[in-house]
């Protein structure tokens, strides 16, 4: 039955490729190869961001950080926080305004009534009035107190003055329940003694948790859970929670200017006249400033913007900066991609947007993603690449480098031919002249029987004819046993030559390791004094921060290697610099710039002992200047091998060619 298929234009709505542990992991190859540790590469990562598998643009730490830079800057920008008082100040002013005017028609009425007496106590009266009102503060809170006092001559003017001064009072209590819960709007009366029970309870708990003692969490949740929407889960959590409301209040007090922050406090102690509800709310705030002293409680900001905001709008702004400054401290710190895990994406999705949020939230289950996917593994509290993550680092190496070569350079990078061997294919083909006669008794013999079936004078004993014989296949042992020489020095990165070269490196291990099995490839570093290095510490293998370049002490290793080893025996080398070291007879290394005649010296030596072992030494010279190439085709002459004068950009290509084609001519002389 035939599968079928739908397929429709792209309208957007469709669910596409999501960000999966291989993409990120090819994302990290080159981080992985350069640092030599998945720690520093995720970390690189994590700060530049990267592309899924849909080509989208992951936001990287750097990018988010600047974002949230912005965010603040237009938030600063846009606002003045006079704006808290600056509403109130207005209604007092025109509330002044209908009172001048109410004093200025009683005074024109009483004065056209006729009544001597009549117009001069109108007369007076609005003298006094108009003194009192010139000679009114200018402060909001000068104004609230000498109107209090003052005996109004329009009752409209005296009624909107008392239900502002009864809005105020209600604000400045609802300011205080808005540092502590984000759930009491309108409150009554009732509403405002529970709070003081609430509060009451909460201290009592808060020193209770500080002693040790059992704080009776769940009683006091059980009572007030509504003064807390969040429904934290322990006492720490609901504590953090308030915390933070009295720290953006306090900001706000902060960011004020000194006239601003009198004025204010002066006014909330002239409508706030419940003294108990003050005394709690000092502290609680006393108690949660020593509990919580990372809520950075003298920070303040430098609001720039023309437009003023109101009591909530204000409050409202002081606690989006206190999360932009939280996310940022959280960010910037960040350590592993794991520990973005602990933002709040929702107030990330509501500062920073949707794009944002899903950056984030993909950034903190990469480390999860790449362990899950069995590429990465904890080992000592500390990421280490697995088999599995060794393997594909080879991989994507060897693919990256096969793409750039066309197929008439390397064609499909398998071996076709096959000959005389003792391992056996299972299949056959019919014999040729010069074949081995290995003959496939149960093919030739069918072979024969198709052959005579439709012979009417077929009989027995069955006749073979040549065209029946069919012989079995078998694969060329072409073994090889190959060094990679990899250079180590200091010069290796600064000239943007290691990269390439270890990449390189993982390539030909992967190519190695799963198109040609029974061959050997060994590693050796060198650097001031070589080292040999396993196919497991290749990926972590990073430059040595000492000069020298000590080709001698390499080649005795790779030759003890491969003493060890059968067939074919090669040395690849790979390196930026001539020999600039050597390992005395004493055991320690010599190194001097430029290169010692002994040094030289040395290391032909030991080039010569690698050439009457039969081990042919094929160099990769990288930006090869005139000393550089004279001693590589000095030992070239001595070894017979090959020397090749290549660039970064394509140096894979000529070791993986190379490779390939001579395991092509050991076919062929097989």
């Amino acid at each position: 039955m035939s599968s079928r298929f739908t397929y429709s234009a792209w309208d957007g709505t469709q669910t596409g490729f999501e960000f999966d542990a291989d993409a990120a992991f090819d994302r990290l190859t080159d981080e992985l190869l350069y640092h030599g540790d998945v720690n520093a590469a995720l970390r690189r990562i994590m700060q530049e961001g990267m592309q899924d598998q849909d080509g989208h643009h992951l936001q990287g730490l750097r990018e988010l950080l600047n974002q949230l830079r912005e965010e603040r800057k237009d938030r600063l920008a846009n606002s003045d926080l006079g704006g808290v008082y600056d509403e109130i100040n207005d209604a007092i002013n025109d509330i002044l305004d209908e009172e001048r005017h109410a004093i200025d028609n009683a005074l024109r009425d009483a004065q056209n009534s006729g009544d001597q007496r009549r117009s001069e106590n109108a007369e007076a009266a609005a003298q006094d009035r108009n003194m009192r009102l010139d000679l009114m503060p200018n402060d909001l809170a000068g104004k609230v107190r000498e109107l209090d006092s003052y005996n109004f001559e329009s009752a409209e003017a005296k009624q909107r003055f008392e239900r502002l001064m009864q809005q105020l009072k209600e604000q400045l209590m609802q300011q205080m329940v808005d540092q502590m819960s984000g759930a009491m709007q309108d409150m009554t009366p009732a509403d405002m003694a529970r709070m003081k029970d609430m509060m009451a309870a909460l201290n009592e708990m808060l020193e209770k948790h500080r002693r040790g003692d059992d704080p009776g969490f769940e009683e006091f949740m059980e009572e007030f859970a509504d003064f807390f929407p969040e429904n934290p889960e322990n006492v720490e959590e609901l504590l953090e929670q308030m915390a933070q409301r009295m720290a953006a209040m306090q900001a706000m007090m902060n960011s004020m200017t000194p006239e601003q922050r009198a004025q204010m406090q002066e006014l909330s102690d002239q409508l706030t006249s419940d003294m108990d509800l003050q005394w709690q709310m000092q502290q609680l705030s006393g108690n949660l400033q020593q509990m919580f002293p990372q809520m950075q409680w003298d920070r303040s900001y430098d609001f720039e913007g023309e437009d003023p905001v109101g009591f909530s709008q204000a409050m409202q702004a002081m606690q989006e900066l206190g999360d932009i400054d939280q996310l940022e401290n959280l960010l910037r710190n960040a350590s592993s991609p794991s520990a973005l895990a602990e933002a709040d994406m929702g107030k990330v999705r509501d500062l920073m947007g949707d794009d944002a949020a899903k950056s984030l939230e993909r950034l903190a289950e990469l480390t999860n993603q790449l362990e899950q996917a069995g590429l990465v593994e904890q080992r000592e509290g500390k990421l280490e690449i697995t088999p599995k993550g060794l393997r594909k680092i080879g991989a994507n190496a060897l693919r990256e480098l096969f793409s750039k070569l066309s197929k008439e350079m390397a064609g499909q990078h398998e071996m076709s031919q096959h000959g005389v061997g003792h391992e056996r294919t299972y299949d056959s083909k019919p014999y040729e002249y010069g074949d081995p006669f290995q003959l496939d008794l149960n093919r030739t013999i069918r072979n024969a029987l198709r052959r005579q079936a439709g012979d009417a004078e077929a009989s027995t004993p069955m006749r073979l004819s040549p065209d029946d014989f069919e012989i079995e296949r078998t694969e060329h042992l072409t073994r090889s046993s190959t060094v990679l020489m990899l250079d180590l020095s200091l010069s290796m990165p600064m000239r943007d030559n290691f990269l390439p070269a270890k990449k390189v490196a993982m390539a030909l291990h992967h190519l190695i390791s799963t198109q040609f099995p029974r061959d050997y490839l060994g590693i050796v570093g060198f650097s001031e004094t070589a080292r040999i290095l396993t196919a497991e510490q290749l990926p972590e293998v990073s430059w040595d921060f000492v000069y020298g370049t000590n080709m001698h002490h390499g080649f005795t290793l790779a030759r003890q290697l491969l003493a060890k080893e059968a067939g074919s025996k090669q040395i690849i080398m790979i390196t930026d610099g001539e020999p600039t070291a050597h390992i005395t007879p004493d055991g320690y290394p010599f190194f001097n710039y430029p290169p010692a005649r002994e040094t030289v010296e040395a290391t032909l030596r030991e080039v010569l002992r690698c050439t009457k072992s039969q081990i042919r030494i094929n160099t990769f010279a990288l930006g090869a200047d005139g000393s550089l190439r004279a001693f590589v085709e000095r030992m070239t002459q001595i070894n017979q091998g090959r020397a090749f004068f290549t660039t970064p950009e394509n140096l894979g290509d000529y070791v993986l060619v190379d490779f390939l084609d001579g395991k092509r001519q050991q076919a062929r002389a097989g």
